[in-house]
């Protein structure tokens, strides 16, 4: 085999692997979860002192 066609294989099979990583990586992907329409991060808190 010559060097040309071993770079050959390997792209390929380097495109391969990529796919098939790829492929796993969107079938286990979790569903976004849906945000919290109660929580608004802009809202200020009071943040009460304890009664000593």
């Amino acid at each position: 085999m010559t060097r040309y066609e071993r770079m050959k294989a390997h792209r390929r099979l380097q495109r391969r692997i990529r796919m098939v990583v790829e492929e796993r990586r969107m079938a286990l992907a979790q569903p976004p979860a849906p945000a919290d329409p109660a929580f608004d991060p802009e809202t200020t808190v009071e943040i009460k002192r304890p009664e000593v």
